[in-house]
Protein backbone atom coordinates (compact mmCIF):
# COMPACT_ATOMS: atom_id res chain seq x y z
CA UNK A 1 0.00 0.00 0.00
CA UNK A 2 1.62 3.31 -1.06
CA UNK A 3 2.31 6.04 1.51
CA UNK A 4 0.11 9.14 1.20
CA UNK A 5 1.93 12.37 2.15
CA UNK A 6 0.29 14.39 4.96
CA UNK A 7 1.52 17.30 7.06
CA UNK A 8 1.94 14.91 10.04
CA UNK A 9 4.68 12.44 10.93
CA UNK A 10 2.45 9.63 9.66
CA UNK A 11 2.74 11.08 6.16
CA UNK A 12 6.29 9.62 5.96
CA UNK A 13 5.90 6.38 7.90
CA UNK A 14 3.50 3.51 7.64
CA UNK A 15 1.43 3.30 10.89
CA UNK A 16 2.51 -0.29 11.58
CA UNK A 17 6.12 0.78 11.13
CA UNK A 18 5.75 3.47 13.79
CA UNK A 19 3.77 1.18 16.09
CA UNK A 20 6.52 -1.44 15.98
CA UNK A 21 9.20 1.07 17.02
CA UNK A 22 7.07 2.43 19.87
CA UNK A 23 6.25 -1.06 21.17
CA UNK A 24 9.92 -2.00 21.12
CA UNK A 25 10.84 1.04 23.16
CA UNK A 26 8.01 0.51 25.64
CA UNK A 27 8.86 -3.18 26.10
CA UNK A 28 12.55 -2.48 26.54
CA UNK A 29 11.80 0.07 29.23
CA UNK A 30 9.56 -2.29 31.18
CA UNK A 31 11.93 -5.28 31.13
CA UNK A 32 14.80 -3.12 32.28
CA UNK A 33 16.93 -2.97 29.12
CA UNK A 34 16.13 0.70 28.52
CA UNK A 35 15.69 3.63 30.83
CA UNK A 36 13.59 6.75 30.28
CA UNK A 37 16.72 8.34 28.93
CA UNK A 38 17.54 5.45 26.61
CA UNK A 39 15.93 6.81 23.44
CA UNK A 40 16.54 10.31 22.08
CA UNK A 41 13.01 11.13 20.81
CA UNK A 42 14.16 14.02 18.62
CA UNK A 43 16.66 11.72 16.93
CA UNK A 44 13.94 9.11 16.50
CA UNK A 45 11.65 11.65 14.77
CA UNK A 46 14.48 12.67 12.48
CA UNK A 47 15.16 9.07 11.56
CA UNK A 48 11.51 8.31 10.94
CA UNK A 49 11.10 11.38 8.74
CA UNK A 50 13.98 10.24 6.58
CA UNK A 51 12.66 6.72 6.13
CA UNK A 52 10.66 5.33 3.25
CA UNK A 53 8.42 2.32 3.09
CA UNK A 54 10.30 -0.99 3.15
CA UNK A 55 13.60 0.54 4.35
CA UNK A 56 15.31 -0.90 7.44
CA UNK A 57 15.08 1.48 10.38
CA UNK A 58 18.18 1.75 12.66
CA UNK A 59 17.56 3.38 16.06
CA UNK A 60 20.56 3.76 18.43
CA UNK A 61 19.56 2.83 21.99
CA UNK A 62 21.68 3.57 25.07
CA UNK A 63 20.98 1.39 28.12
CA UNK A 64 22.26 1.61 31.68
CA UNK A 65 25.96 0.74 31.96
CA UNK A 66 27.29 -1.85 34.38
CA UNK A 67 31.00 -1.42 35.08
CA UNK A 68 32.37 -4.27 32.96
CA UNK A 69 31.92 -4.43 29.18
CA UNK A 70 31.91 -7.93 27.79
CA UNK A 71 30.16 -7.95 24.40
CA UNK A 72 29.44 -4.79 22.39
CA UNK A 73 26.90 -4.14 19.66
CA UNK A 74 24.48 -7.01 20.17
CA UNK A 75 21.78 -6.80 17.48
CA UNK A 76 18.06 -7.26 18.17
CA UNK A 77 15.74 -7.52 15.16
CA UNK A 78 11.94 -7.18 15.34
CA UNK A 79 9.95 -8.29 12.27
CA UNK A 80 6.59 -6.60 11.52
CA UNK A 81 4.23 -7.08 8.58
CA UNK A 82 5.50 -4.16 6.49
CA UNK A 83 8.54 -2.98 8.47
CA UNK A 84 11.74 -4.28 10.04
CA UNK A 85 13.17 -2.39 13.00
CA UNK A 86 16.76 -3.22 14.01
CA UNK A 87 18.10 -1.80 17.26
CA UNK A 88 21.80 -1.92 18.04
CA UNK A 89 22.14 -2.28 21.80
CA UNK A 90 25.41 -2.30 23.69
CA UNK A 91 25.09 -5.34 25.97
CA UNK A 92 26.99 -5.50 29.26
CA UNK A 93 27.67 -8.78 31.05
CA UNK A 94 29.37 -9.02 34.44
CA UNK A 95 32.73 -10.78 34.10
CA UNK A 96 34.22 -12.56 37.16
CA UNK A 97 37.50 -11.10 38.38
CA UNK A 98 40.55 -12.70 36.83
CA UNK A 99 42.54 -14.96 39.11
CA UNK A 100 45.89 -13.38 39.94
CA UNK A 101 48.87 -15.20 38.50
CA UNK A 102 50.99 -17.14 40.96
CA UNK A 103 54.23 -15.38 41.76
CA UNK A 104 57.26 -16.94 40.14
CA UNK A 105 58.99 -18.55 43.10
CA UNK A 106 61.69 -20.48 41.20
CA UNK A 107 64.01 -19.43 38.42
CA UNK A 108 63.02 -22.34 36.20
CA UNK A 109 63.47 -26.08 35.78
CA UNK A 110 65.12 -28.19 38.51
CA UNK A 111 68.82 -27.55 38.90
CA UNK A 112 71.64 -29.79 40.11
CA UNK A 113 72.40 -27.46 43.03
CA UNK A 114 69.13 -26.34 44.60
CA UNK A 115 70.32 -22.81 45.39
CA UNK A 116 70.75 -22.11 41.68
CA UNK A 117 66.96 -22.34 41.32
CA UNK A 118 65.94 -20.08 44.21
CA UNK A 119 64.66 -16.57 43.61
CA UNK A 120 66.84 -14.02 45.45
CA UNK A 121 63.88 -12.15 46.95
CA UNK A 122 61.93 -15.23 48.05
CA UNK A 123 62.14 -17.05 51.39
CA UNK A 124 61.39 -20.75 51.75
CA UNK A 125 60.74 -23.32 54.48
CA UNK A 126 61.16 -27.12 54.62
CA UNK A 127 61.36 -30.12 56.94
CA UNK A 128 62.20 -33.82 56.70
CA UNK A 129 59.58 -36.60 56.97
CA UNK A 130 60.38 -40.11 58.17
CA UNK A 131 57.87 -41.16 60.84
CA UNK A 132 55.38 -43.28 58.88
CA UNK A 133 53.09 -42.10 56.11
CA UNK A 134 50.18 -40.64 58.11
CA UNK A 135 52.49 -38.97 60.62
CA UNK A 136 54.41 -37.49 57.70
CA UNK A 137 51.18 -36.13 56.21
CA UNK A 138 50.63 -34.39 59.54
CA UNK A 139 54.22 -33.10 59.43
CA UNK A 140 53.55 -31.59 56.00
CA UNK A 141 50.31 -29.99 57.23
CA UNK A 142 52.30 -28.41 60.06
CA UNK A 143 55.03 -27.34 57.63
CA UNK A 144 52.58 -25.54 55.34
CA UNK A 145 50.80 -23.95 58.30
CA UNK A 146 54.16 -22.67 59.57
CA UNK A 147 54.82 -21.33 56.06
CA UNK A 148 51.64 -19.26 56.41
CA UNK A 149 52.80 -17.93 59.80
CA UNK A 150 56.27 -17.03 58.55
CA UNK A 151 55.21 -15.84 55.07
CA UNK A 152 57.51 -18.30 53.34
CA UNK A 153 57.08 -20.69 50.42
CA UNK A 154 56.95 -24.32 51.60
CA UNK A 155 59.12 -26.90 49.84
CA UNK A 156 57.54 -30.28 50.50
CA UNK A 157 59.66 -33.45 50.39
CA UNK A 158 58.57 -36.85 49.10
CA UNK A 159 57.32 -39.55 51.47
CA UNK A 160 59.80 -42.28 52.43
CA UNK A 161 58.63 -45.89 52.91
CA UNK A 162 59.13 -46.33 56.65
CA UNK A 163 56.05 -48.44 57.39
CA UNK A 164 55.12 -49.74 53.95
CA UNK A 165 58.62 -51.10 53.25
CA UNK A 166 60.51 -51.35 56.53
CA UNK A 167 62.93 -53.93 55.16
CA UNK A 168 63.91 -51.64 52.31
CA UNK A 169 63.58 -48.25 53.99
CA UNK A 170 66.71 -46.66 52.58
CA UNK A 171 66.21 -47.85 49.00
CA UNK A 172 62.45 -48.38 48.70
CA UNK A 173 60.42 -46.29 46.30
CA UNK A 174 59.58 -42.81 47.53
CA UNK A 175 56.19 -41.21 46.92
CA UNK A 176 55.72 -37.68 45.63
CA UNK A 177 53.41 -35.46 47.67
CA UNK A 178 51.67 -34.39 44.46
CA UNK A 179 50.88 -37.97 43.48
CA UNK A 180 48.73 -38.23 46.61
CA UNK A 181 47.33 -34.73 47.06
CA UNK A 182 45.87 -32.04 44.78
CA UNK A 183 48.51 -29.33 45.14
CA UNK A 184 46.91 -26.77 42.76
CA UNK A 185 43.64 -27.00 44.68
CA UNK A 186 45.47 -26.63 48.00
CA UNK A 187 47.55 -23.71 46.75
CA UNK A 188 44.46 -21.90 45.49
CA UNK A 189 42.62 -22.47 48.79
CA UNK A 190 45.44 -21.15 50.99
CA UNK A 191 46.53 -18.48 48.48
CA UNK A 192 50.16 -19.58 48.58
CA UNK A 193 52.44 -21.48 46.18
CA UNK A 194 53.42 -24.96 47.39
CA UNK A 195 56.57 -26.50 45.93
CA UNK A 196 57.93 -30.04 45.91
CA UNK A 197 61.65 -30.72 46.21
CA UNK A 198 61.78 -32.35 42.76
CA UNK A 199 60.74 -29.00 41.28
CA UNK A 200 63.68 -27.30 42.96
CA UNK A 201 66.48 -29.86 42.66
CA UNK A 202 67.13 -32.39 39.91
CA UNK A 203 66.13 -35.88 41.03
CA UNK A 204 69.08 -37.60 39.38
CA UNK A 205 71.85 -35.18 40.29
CA UNK A 206 74.89 -36.33 42.21
CA UNK A 207 75.61 -32.80 43.41
CA UNK A 208 75.74 -32.64 47.21
CA UNK A 209 74.31 -29.43 48.66
CA UNK A 210 74.88 -28.25 52.21
CA UNK A 211 72.19 -26.69 54.39
CA UNK A 212 72.00 -25.37 57.94
CA UNK A 213 68.88 -26.52 59.85
CA UNK A 214 67.36 -26.23 63.31
CA UNK A 215 67.59 -29.31 65.54
CA UNK A 216 64.26 -29.34 67.40
CA UNK A 217 64.37 -32.95 68.57
CA UNK A 218 67.10 -32.46 71.17
CA UNK A 219 65.64 -29.13 72.28
CA UNK A 220 62.31 -30.61 73.41
CA UNK A 221 63.60 -33.60 75.37
CA UNK A 222 66.74 -34.48 77.30
CA UNK A 223 66.16 -38.10 76.27
CA UNK A 224 67.18 -37.29 72.69
CA UNK A 225 70.90 -37.16 71.98
CA UNK A 226 70.76 -36.49 68.21
CA UNK A 227 68.56 -34.58 65.76
CA UNK A 228 65.51 -36.48 64.52
CA UNK A 229 67.03 -38.84 61.99
CA UNK A 230 65.51 -39.48 58.58
CA UNK A 231 66.89 -40.67 55.28
CA UNK A 232 65.15 -37.90 53.33
CA UNK A 233 68.06 -35.40 53.12
CA UNK A 234 70.40 -38.22 52.13
CA UNK A 235 68.14 -39.13 49.21
CA UNK A 236 68.03 -35.47 48.20
CA UNK A 237 71.83 -35.24 48.36
CA UNK A 238 71.57 -32.52 50.99
CA UNK A 239 74.16 -32.64 53.77
CA UNK A 240 72.70 -31.00 56.88
CA UNK A 241 74.53 -29.10 59.60
CA UNK A 242 72.24 -28.89 62.65
CA UNK A 243 72.03 -26.19 65.32
CA UNK A 244 70.16 -27.12 68.49
CA UNK A 245 67.14 -24.90 69.07
CA UNK A 246 66.50 -23.24 72.47
CA UNK A 247 64.45 -25.16 75.05
CA UNK A 248 61.77 -22.44 75.11
CA UNK A 249 60.26 -23.95 71.96
CA UNK A 250 58.72 -26.65 74.20
CA UNK A 251 54.95 -26.69 74.55
CA UNK A 252 55.34 -27.86 78.16
CA UNK A 253 58.45 -28.25 80.29
CA UNK A 254 57.97 -31.98 80.61
CA UNK A 255 60.18 -33.66 77.99
CA UNK A 256 57.05 -34.63 76.02
CA UNK A 257 58.43 -33.89 72.51
CA UNK A 258 55.72 -31.29 71.78
CA UNK A 259 56.65 -27.78 70.63
CA UNK A 260 54.88 -24.47 69.94
CA UNK A 261 54.21 -23.02 66.51
CA UNK A 262 54.72 -19.48 67.79
CA UNK A 263 58.19 -20.33 69.08
CA UNK A 264 59.19 -22.06 65.86
CA UNK A 265 57.93 -19.04 63.94
CA UNK A 266 60.02 -16.71 66.10
CA UNK A 267 63.19 -18.58 65.09
CA UNK A 268 62.55 -17.58 61.47
CA UNK A 269 63.00 -13.87 62.19
CA UNK A 270 66.40 -12.17 62.57
CA UNK A 271 66.15 -11.06 66.21
CA UNK A 272 65.22 -14.38 67.84
CA UNK A 273 67.40 -16.27 65.41
CA UNK A 274 70.51 -14.31 66.36
CA UNK A 275 69.70 -14.54 70.08
CA UNK A 276 69.28 -18.32 69.89
CA UNK A 277 72.30 -19.44 67.88
CA UNK A 278 74.54 -22.10 69.38
CA UNK A 279 77.54 -23.78 67.79
CA UNK A 280 76.38 -25.85 64.79
CA UNK A 281 77.29 -29.52 64.47
CA UNK A 282 79.31 -30.51 61.38
CA UNK A 283 77.41 -32.02 58.47
CA UNK A 284 78.16 -35.76 58.31
CA UNK A 285 79.29 -36.03 54.67
CA UNK A 286 81.09 -32.79 53.94
CA UNK A 287 81.94 -31.61 57.45
CA UNK A 288 80.37 -28.22 56.69
CA UNK A 289 79.53 -26.16 59.79
CA UNK A 290 76.60 -23.89 59.01
CA UNK A 291 74.11 -21.87 61.07
CA UNK A 292 70.40 -22.27 60.25
CA UNK A 293 69.86 -21.03 56.72
CA UNK A 294 68.08 -17.69 56.40
CA UNK A 295 66.64 -18.16 52.92
CA UNK A 296 65.63 -21.83 53.28
CA UNK A 297 64.35 -22.15 56.85
CA UNK A 298 64.74 -25.80 57.83
CA UNK A 299 63.63 -27.94 60.80
CA UNK A 300 64.49 -31.57 61.45
CA UNK A 301 60.90 -32.62 62.28
CA UNK A 302 57.59 -30.77 62.68
CA UNK A 303 55.23 -33.62 63.55
CA UNK A 304 55.07 -32.55 67.21
CA UNK A 305 54.20 -28.88 66.60
CA UNK A 306 51.04 -27.51 68.27
CA UNK A 307 49.44 -24.20 69.15
CA UNK A 308 47.83 -24.89 72.51
CA UNK A 309 47.85 -28.56 73.54
CA UNK A 310 49.28 -31.93 72.65
CA UNK A 311 47.95 -33.81 69.60
CA UNK A 312 45.55 -30.99 68.71
CA UNK A 313 45.80 -31.73 64.98
CA UNK A 314 44.31 -35.17 65.56
CA UNK A 315 41.78 -34.38 68.27
CA UNK A 316 40.88 -30.70 68.68
CA UNK A 317 38.19 -29.02 66.60
CA UNK A 318 39.94 -25.64 66.83
CA UNK A 319 43.28 -26.88 65.42
CA UNK A 320 44.50 -24.03 63.17
CA UNK A 321 46.82 -26.35 61.26
CA UNK A 322 43.82 -28.45 60.27
CA UNK A 323 41.44 -25.55 59.64
CA UNK A 324 43.83 -23.51 57.50
CA UNK A 325 45.72 -26.33 55.74
CA UNK A 326 44.60 -29.91 56.41
CA UNK A 327 40.96 -29.28 55.56
CA UNK A 328 42.04 -28.16 52.07
CA UNK A 329 44.38 -31.12 51.46
CA UNK A 330 42.25 -33.17 49.08
CA UNK A 331 43.27 -36.28 47.16
CA UNK A 332 44.72 -36.01 43.68
CA UNK A 333 42.26 -36.76 40.88
CA UNK A 334 44.14 -39.94 39.99
CA UNK A 335 44.06 -41.32 43.53
CA UNK A 336 40.42 -40.31 44.06
CA UNK A 337 39.41 -42.14 40.88
CA UNK A 338 41.25 -45.29 41.95
CA UNK A 339 39.68 -45.17 45.40
CA UNK A 340 36.21 -44.73 43.89
CA UNK A 341 36.81 -47.74 41.66
CA UNK A 342 37.73 -49.91 44.67
CA UNK A 343 34.73 -48.89 46.75
CA UNK A 344 32.43 -49.52 43.78
CA UNK A 345 33.86 -53.01 43.39
CA UNK A 346 33.48 -53.72 47.11
CA UNK A 347 29.87 -52.53 47.21
CA UNK A 348 28.89 -53.88 43.79
CA UNK A 349 28.01 -50.44 42.41
CA UNK A 350 28.22 -49.95 38.60
CA UNK A 351 30.42 -47.17 37.28
CA UNK A 352 27.33 -45.39 35.96
CA UNK A 353 25.62 -45.19 39.37
CA UNK A 354 26.46 -42.82 42.25
CA UNK A 355 28.28 -44.32 45.22
CA UNK A 356 25.72 -44.79 48.02
CA UNK A 357 26.35 -43.68 51.62
CA UNK A 358 28.41 -46.21 53.57
CA UNK A 359 30.17 -46.61 56.91
CA UNK A 360 33.92 -47.31 56.95
CA UNK A 361 35.67 -49.11 59.80
CA UNK A 362 39.42 -48.91 60.42
CA UNK A 363 40.76 -51.66 62.69
CA UNK A 364 44.45 -51.02 63.14
CA UNK A 365 46.41 -54.02 64.40
CA UNK A 366 49.87 -54.49 62.85
CA UNK A 367 52.48 -52.53 64.79
CA UNK A 368 50.03 -51.85 67.65
CA UNK A 369 50.67 -55.38 68.89
CA UNK A 370 53.93 -54.02 70.32
CA UNK A 371 51.87 -52.00 72.82
CA UNK A 372 49.89 -54.97 74.04
CA UNK A 373 52.16 -55.78 77.01
CA UNK A 374 51.43 -59.33 78.17
CA UNK A 375 48.07 -59.78 76.43
CA UNK A 376 47.60 -61.77 73.28
CA UNK A 377 46.45 -59.90 70.20
CA UNK A 378 42.92 -61.28 70.62
CA UNK A 379 42.80 -59.93 74.17
CA UNK A 380 44.38 -56.60 73.26
CA UNK A 381 42.61 -55.40 70.13
CA UNK A 382 39.00 -54.23 70.04
CA UNK A 383 36.83 -57.33 69.48
CA UNK A 384 34.50 -57.34 66.50
CA UNK A 385 31.32 -57.29 68.64
CA UNK A 386 32.53 -54.02 70.18
CA UNK A 387 33.20 -52.58 66.71
CA UNK A 388 29.71 -53.69 65.68
CA UNK A 389 28.24 -51.73 68.61
CA UNK A 390 30.14 -48.65 67.43
CA UNK A 391 28.78 -49.16 63.92
CA UNK A 392 25.25 -49.29 65.34
CA UNK A 393 25.87 -46.03 67.20
CA UNK A 394 26.96 -44.36 63.97
CA UNK A 395 23.93 -45.75 62.12
CA UNK A 396 21.57 -44.45 64.80
CA UNK A 397 23.10 -40.97 64.76
CA UNK A 398 23.04 -40.79 60.96
CA UNK A 399 19.36 -41.70 60.97
CA UNK A 400 18.56 -39.19 63.72
CA UNK A 401 20.61 -36.25 62.46
CA UNK A 402 20.78 -36.81 58.69
CA UNK A 403 17.71 -38.92 57.99
CA UNK A 404 19.96 -41.58 56.44
CA UNK A 405 19.49 -45.31 56.95
CA UNK A 406 22.98 -46.59 56.14
CA UNK A 407 23.37 -50.36 56.02
CA UNK A 408 26.54 -50.70 53.92
CA UNK A 409 29.72 -51.20 55.98
CA UNK A 410 33.29 -51.53 54.66
CA UNK A 411 36.13 -52.83 56.84
CA UNK A 412 39.70 -51.58 56.28
CA UNK A 413 42.51 -53.15 58.31
CA UNK A 414 46.12 -54.29 58.21
CA UNK A 415 45.13 -57.60 59.80
CA UNK A 416 46.44 -60.69 57.94
CA UNK A 417 44.58 -63.47 59.77
CA UNK A 418 42.03 -65.06 57.36
CA UNK A 419 39.91 -66.31 60.29
CA UNK A 420 39.48 -62.74 61.50
CA UNK A 421 38.40 -61.65 58.03
CA UNK A 422 35.93 -64.54 57.85
CA UNK A 423 34.41 -63.26 61.08
CA UNK A 424 34.17 -59.78 59.52
CA UNK A 425 32.28 -61.26 56.57
CA UNK A 426 29.85 -62.84 59.03
CA UNK A 427 28.61 -59.35 59.92
CA UNK A 428 27.77 -58.70 56.29
CA UNK A 429 30.57 -56.14 56.05
CA UNK A 430 32.52 -55.67 52.83
CA UNK A 431 36.28 -55.44 52.30
CA UNK A 432 38.52 -53.99 49.61
CA UNK A 433 40.26 -56.46 47.33
CA UNK A 434 43.97 -55.62 47.58
CA UNK A 435 45.15 -58.94 46.15
CA UNK A 436 46.67 -57.20 43.11
CA UNK A 437 46.89 -53.59 44.28
CA UNK A 438 50.64 -53.49 44.94
CA UNK A 439 51.44 -55.22 41.66
CA UNK A 440 49.15 -52.91 39.72
CA UNK A 441 49.92 -49.53 41.31
CA UNK A 442 52.90 -49.99 43.66
CA UNK A 443 53.36 -50.96 47.32
CA UNK A 444 52.18 -47.55 48.58
CA UNK A 445 48.68 -47.91 47.16
CA UNK A 446 46.94 -50.29 49.58
CA UNK A 447 47.21 -47.74 52.41
CA UNK A 448 46.45 -44.83 50.07
CA UNK A 449 43.29 -46.46 48.71
CA UNK A 450 42.18 -47.37 52.23
CA UNK A 451 42.57 -43.71 53.23
CA UNK A 452 40.50 -42.52 50.24
CA UNK A 453 37.73 -45.02 51.02
CA UNK A 454 37.72 -44.07 54.71
CA UNK A 455 37.44 -40.37 53.86
CA UNK A 456 34.58 -40.99 51.44
CA UNK A 457 32.33 -42.55 54.06
CA UNK A 458 29.30 -40.90 55.65
CA UNK A 459 30.07 -42.57 58.98
CA UNK A 460 33.39 -43.77 60.35
CA UNK A 461 34.51 -46.07 63.18
CA UNK A 462 38.23 -45.83 63.91
CA UNK A 463 40.86 -47.16 66.28
CA UNK A 464 41.69 -45.00 69.29
CA UNK A 465 45.30 -43.70 69.37
CA UNK A 466 45.76 -44.32 65.63
CA UNK A 467 46.74 -41.24 63.63
CA UNK A 468 45.41 -43.05 60.54
CA UNK A 469 41.98 -43.20 62.18
CA UNK A 470 42.14 -39.68 63.58
CA UNK A 471 42.91 -38.11 60.18
CA UNK A 472 40.23 -40.23 58.51
CA UNK A 473 37.74 -39.01 61.11
CA UNK A 474 38.80 -35.42 60.46
CA UNK A 475 38.09 -35.84 56.76
CA UNK A 476 34.73 -37.54 57.28
CA UNK A 477 33.52 -34.78 59.61
CA UNK A 478 35.07 -31.89 57.68
CA UNK A 479 34.37 -33.02 54.12
CA UNK A 480 31.17 -35.08 54.53
CA UNK A 481 29.58 -33.63 57.66
CA UNK A 482 29.70 -37.24 58.79
CA UNK A 483 29.53 -39.10 62.11
CA UNK A 484 32.56 -40.67 63.79
CA UNK A 485 33.42 -42.98 66.70
CA UNK A 486 36.74 -44.34 67.98
CA UNK A 487 36.95 -47.76 69.63
CA UNK A 488 39.31 -48.20 72.58
CA UNK A 489 41.60 -51.19 72.91
CA UNK A 490 44.21 -52.72 75.25
CA UNK A 491 41.96 -55.28 76.93
CA UNK A 492 38.79 -57.23 76.02
CA UNK A 493 36.64 -54.73 77.97
CA UNK A 494 38.51 -51.57 76.98
CA UNK A 495 35.65 -50.24 74.83
CA UNK A 496 32.84 -51.12 77.21
CA UNK A 497 30.63 -48.08 77.74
Amino acid sequence: MPLVPTPSLARWVHPKFLLCALLLGYGGYNVGFLSRESVDTSALVSILQGATGGDPLRVPVVGPRPPLLHRPNAVTTVQAVHATVTTVVTEYIAVPPREPESPRVLKGLPTNAFRDNLQPGTQYITSWPGSGWTNDVMLVINLIYLALLTERVPIVPFFVPLHVSQNNFERGQTLDFGEVFDIPRLSKAIRKPVLEWWEVKNRSTETVDTLGCWNLWQAVSSKHDTPHWTHTPVRLNIDVSYTQAPSWIQLYEDDSNHMKFSSLSALSFPQKRSESLLAPAPAPRTGAVLPPDEQVLCYDNLYWANDHEQHELEKSDYSPAWRFVGHHLHWSNKLQDIGDMYIREALGVPATDPIPPYIAVHARHGDFVERCDIQTADECFTPLPALARRVEEVQSELLRTHGLAVSLVVMTSDEKDPDWWNEVSGYGWKRLDHSETAERYGFWYPILIDAVVQSGSTGFVGTDQSTVSFLAGRRVKGWRNGVTRFAKWGSPQADDH
